[in-house]
């Protein structure tokens, strides 16, 4: 059918000068009006033009027909010879993916191994019906594998008509050609490497530059306190350590103050540094592990990485330095555009002896306060006493410099309701001295000249207000958990000490340098004292020596043991689920205390739950405690430690936080068993990775 195409087409386009002859005639007898001689001799060149137009016709029509198809049938051949032996692999494949003919080079790659009849998904699996073009979309593209290499498959879509007969190769002979009844649609693929791309956008990818920056977390006490001597050599040692150590990874170091460096690695080298764990860890540490009565020197690092520029990387170091800081320091933390990784964290906190930072801190609230019109005080949802007595020194601040301050208290526990009577019936404290969440949002309005100060939290999701947030006009955070990636960004303040024992003992001390006129009251200084008390379980739990400074100063504002000692005591159904619940506990790998605490109608049951797990420290042998509480649909996680386990890492893992020996979490949609073995879980996959014995 197509060479009767041809032919009658070729037929038109020879009847064309016999057809134009026609105007030749016209024009001949227009002239013959004009001159009659002249008309004779355009008549015989007319008759001339005729007769050469019919030899052409007639005569030569089927020698230049036969000739013309002749070279577009060599043309044809040219051209399957030229696709048939490209070193770029094609194919052509029908709508249900059935191979119709390929090349010799796609043969030779992924077809070789098949009979006649294949479809492209047997040659090469990453093609599927999914990933072939539409007519919307005509023009599809996979990427993939073979053999180590590595090749872009182009997919375009051609639509043909129902009753087309299609040319195709025929397989056994591909000089021939054959009709073949075709679908409405065919595909066309080609296959280009890119093994080489890859290999050279990997080694650019690789060869980029990360940025880190490292400090000494405790520079002035581990080392400036130190003899002459003894000083330079810790020094020595410690710059020797961590030069050799980058220097592995080939880094550009440089020192830029006596504590701090900053370092530029390529990034192929990070992912090596991970699979050591980042040991230069461990080996600074080890530095002074012989001399019992000096303070171990620890390291901090922050790494930005996989950002467009270098402004960008060294601000994501800096804020990655920042939050291993923040979470206490010695350990490592990579901040890239899309995650957050944390690598160490083991060590317990170093105690700053030093009180510069809450002198800094003290001046910088007090002059956000004195700027603003209204005060706002928060802690974390469900509060207990820490973030009521941290809120009510800084409701003291605020008052004796002449502001109107309010603490939000959303939920009101039962350990929590006889020190929120005494302020409540007491003429010297405005009676909506607390406000619930509604009223606290009145309070604010629109946020002009509102100052709100968060207690005891540092992630926004866990506030009891989190909407306040960004209606208030300045904000303040005052914390003593560790920081995570979550964090309040428009705090004009933030000061975050994992090494306190208590928010209450940071509040402490920022009274004792917020100026003369700030006179802590008695139920003040009570209130303090139980917030530290609680959080350091009576002193058992990671007490510093600034502490009891705390401590000392709240006994000569007035606090009274005893007075706070009456008002918490434990009630009689409290102490029988604490006793059911170490009934019901039973060690994991023969270290760890898990306990389902089963509470109905308990108004306090996550405080409940944190007691019991402070209890089973006292039993020998455990390492670790976990107490799970349900309430209100979920399941709470008390975790507590003492040494030997950072329970901060564990309760990550489950979408919580907290300290190295006192965290928590939060589970949804999940029974007490279930929660129970998310826990062993996790204490398998560390052991798995060494981060547990």
């Amino acid at each position: 059918m197509g060479t009767k195409k041809m032919r009658n087409s070729l037929r038109s386009y020879l009847k064309w000068p016999l057809i134009l002859g026609l105007l030749l005639i016209v024009l001949n007898i227009h002239i013959y009006t004009l001159n009659i001689t002249i008309g004779i001799y355009v008549s015989v060149y007319t008759c001339v033009f005729y007769i050469l137009a019919f030899l052409l016709y007639f005569a030569k029509r089927r020698s230049i027909t036969k000739n013309i198809i002749s070279y577009a049938v060599k043309f044809s051949e040219a051209s399957h010879n030229i696709a048939d032996t490209m070193e770029i692999p094609i194919c052509i494949i029908s709508g249900d993916l059935a191979c119709l003919w390929n090349n010799n080079k796609f043969e030779e790659l992924f077809s070789s191994q098949f009979s006649s009849d294949f479809t492209i998904t047997d040659a090469v699996p990453e093609i599927t019906e999914k990933t072939m073009p539409t007519a919307e979309n005509p023009v599809g593209h996979v990427h993939f594998s073979s053999n180590d290499f590595s090749y872009h498959a182009i997919i375009k879509y051609l639509e043909l008509d129902k009753d087309d007969e299609s040319k195709i190769f025929n397989k056994k002979n591909k000089n021939a050609i054959i009709p073949k009844k075709l679908e409405n649609n065919i595909f066309i693929i080609y296959m280009y490497d890119e093994t080489d791309f890859i290999r050279v956008q990997k080694e650019n990818f690789e060869q980029r530059l990360d940025v880190g920056l490292l400090y000494i977390d405790n520079y002035e006490e581990s080392i400036e306190n130190a003899d002459d001597v003894r000083k330079a050599m810790l020094v020595a040692m410690i710059d020797s350590n961590i030069t050799k150590y980058l220097l592995e990874y080939d880094a550009i170091i440089r020192k830029l103050e006596k504590d701090k460096y900053i370092f530029m690695i390529q990034h192929k080298y990070l992912s090596m540094m991970q699979a050591d764990k980042f040991s230069i860890l461990e080996d600074i540490k080890a530095i002074n592990a012989a001399n019992a009565d000096e303070t171990n020197v620890t390291i901090s690092i922050g790494i930005g990485s996989q950002t467009e520029t270098y402004r960008k990387r060294q601000d994501y170091a800096r804020s990655a330095i920042d939050l291993a800081l923040g979470r206490g320091g010695d350990q490592v933390v990579i901040k890239t555009k899309d995650n957050t990784l944390y690598y160490g964290g083991k060590s317990v906190e170093q105690e700053k002896n030093t009180r510069v930072k809450a002198r800094v801190k003290a001046h910088a609230l007090r002059d956000s306060i004195e700027l603003s019109d209204r005060v706002i005080i928060m802690g974390h949802h469900m509060p207990d006493v820490d973030v009521l007595g941290s809120a009510l020194g800084i409701y003291r601040i605020a008052a004796d410099l002449g502001k109107n301050a309010r603490i939000v208290v959303g939920s009101v526990s039962t350990a929590l309701a006889p020190l929120i009577d005494l302020f409540k019936n007491n003429s010297e404290y405005p009676s909506d001295l607390f406000l619930s969440q509604g009223q606290a949002e009145e309070y604010v309005g629109n946020g002009a000249g509102v100052l709100l100060v968060i207690v005891d939290v540092n992630r926004p999701s866990r506030t009891d207000a989190p909407e306040l947030i960004e209606r208030a006009s300045t904000v303040v955070v005052i914390d003593h958990h560790r920081q995570t990636d979550e964090v309040v960004k428009n705090a004009t303040l933030s000061y975050v000490e994992p090494f306190a024992s208590s928010a209450c003992e940071m509040v402490a001390e920022i009274v004792q340098y917020s100026g003369e006129e700030v006179r802590l009251r008695t139920l003040e200084a009570d209130a303090l004292y139980s917030g530290i008390m609680v959080d350091t379980n009576n002193f058992m739990n990671k007490p510093g020596v600034r502490t009891f400074e705390a401590v000392a100063f709240l006994r000569r504002c007035g606090a009274e043991i005893m007075r706070i000692r009456k008002m918490f005591r434990t009630d009689i159904r409290e102490y029988k689920i604490q006793a059911e619940a170490v009934r019901n506990m039973h060690l994991f790998m023969d270290s760890y205390a898990i306990a389902p605490c089963h509470i109905e109608g308990f108004p306090d049951p996550t405080i409940v739950g944190s007691k019991i797990a402070n209890t089973f420290l006292d039993i020998q042998g455990v390492k670790a405690s976990f107490v799970l509480t349900p309430y209100d649909k979920k399941i709470y996680i008390s975790a507590r430690s003492i040494d030997e386990l950072n329970v901060q890492l564990v309760m990550e893992r489950l979408g919580g936080g907290g300290h190295i020996n006192m965290a928590g979490a939060q589970l949804s949609d999940c029974t007490l068993e279930e929660g129970a073995q998310m826990i062993k879980d996790v204490l398998l996959e560390m052991k798995k990775d060494g981060e547990i014995d």
